[in-house]
């Protein structure tokens, strides 16, 4: 494989700062079309949208936004096309990430027999062996999958700012190695899977008694899956400096596996980015000062205001991370609003990380190796 970097270099070469999903290079390679996608399924004319250059659902005909309510007076039928296009989007957003960002899949457990529910998660090809940074990815909770950092902006905003390709973009490019964990995506229901593209409403399968939940081993809350990836991949990675990106709930996650592998994640972690964190320090570092102060230390939080981007915000709790402005009041637009503040205070951070690391390291001179010498 190619170098990552060169790769979506040449995909994308937008102006801006802010990398972008390039629609034109995606509608070039018929194979990632999201119309065939939609014809795939039972309900082409009930679904007659695309993306198109923007990155934005319209509709083919009308070039109208979506509309929800496309039955009459049929709330449940409206509701179950609604959940397909949502299945149909997460489908076309897996193949957004690996054949676009030329990420992989890695399905979990890796101990899984054959027939074992899994769960997965994306990741570059060298960010494991490289030494050079990793930038970890965790979304909120949700319906939406990985990739994603919320499937109604993605509806309603577009593929920029509903997706996660923009960081992922600017992680590859700036940092060598990415993580995009899969939180959400903790149950399979076994009776359900076959329908998913298809609209059909029977009684029997919108009812609760149907329904066959699995819980997938090893990923069977974002809690747990954020710490099976940590213990079997992240903290056995070359990355000497890594970093999370956390998105609401996802901060709270993070907290979580903070407290569950405190000294690793001390140790390895540089910096943490929350936007709209659901986390609560004083919760859930409960009495640990060291905890405290290293929350205070390396984390900061974006949050959604009224005030300009990076706008100190001030924060009720002392023992908090500082917090800014997401430079937005709109919750689902908090992560595309401050992609380049992140990725600016990410950079800063790493800076300082290194060369607080090379005014530790010993510094050889003549006289010390004399010194040296004389002493053996």
């Amino acid at each position: 494989m190619e170098n990552p970097k060169t790769e979506l270099n040449e995909i994308t070469r937008s102006p801006s700062q802010c990398p972008k999903v390039n629609m034109d290079q995606l509608q070039m390679e018929q194979e990632l079309s999201f119309r065939k996608l939609v014809e795939s399924s039972e309900c082409p004319e009930q679904l007659k949208y695309d993306f198109n250059k923007n990155g934005e659902l319209k509709h083919l005909d009308t070039n109208e936004p979506f509309v929800f309510n496309y039955y009459k007076n049929a709330l449940e039928r409206n509701h179950k096309r609604y959940q397909v296009l949502g299945h149909l989007i997460t489908q076309y957003v897996y193949e957004l990430l690996e054949r676009v960002c030329k990420l992989q899949k890695v399905h979990i457990p890796t101990d899984a027999t054959e027939d074992e529910p899994r769960s997965f998660f994306f990741i570059n090809e060298k960010a494991l062996t490289s030494s050079s940074s990793l930038i970890v990815l965790l979304q909120d909770h949700g319906v939406f999958r990985a990739g994603q950092w919320g499937l109604k902006t993605i509806i309603h905003e577009g593929l920029d700012h509903g997706t996660q390709i923009p960081f992922i973009k600017t992680a590859l490019q700036c940092y060598g190695g990415v993580i995009v964990l899969n939180p959400n995506d903790n149950l399979i229901d076994l009776k359900m899977e076959d329908e998913w593209l298809s609209l059909s409403t029977k009684e029997e399968s919108s009812t609760v008694n149907s329904s066959w939940w699995i819980p997938k081993r090893c990923s069977s809350s974002p809690e747990e899956h954020t710490i099976y990836i940590w213990d079997n991949f992240i903290s056995k990675s070359a990355a000497k400096n890594v970093a999370f990106i956390a998105h609401g709930y996802g901060g709270l996650v993070f907290i979580n596996l903070l407290m569950q592998r405190t000294w690793e994640v001390m140790n390895k972690v540089y910096s943490v980015a929350l936007i709209d964190s659901m986390h609560h320090t004083l919760h859930q570092a409960k009495n640990n000062p060291q905890v405290q102060e290293w929350i205070q230390k390396h984390c900061r939080e974006w949050v959604t205001n009224s005030k300009p981007l990076d706008r100190p915000t001030g924060s009720l709790v002392k023992v908090d991370c500082p917090t800014v402005s997401a430079g937005t009041e709109k919750y689902r637009l908090a992560p595309s609003s401050t992609l380049q503040a992140i990725f600016k205070y990410l950079k800063s951070t790493l800076k300082a990380r290194k060369t607080v690391a090379l005014s530790r390291s010993p510094i050889v001179t003549r006289s010390s190796k004399n010194k040296k010498r004389g002493n053996t």
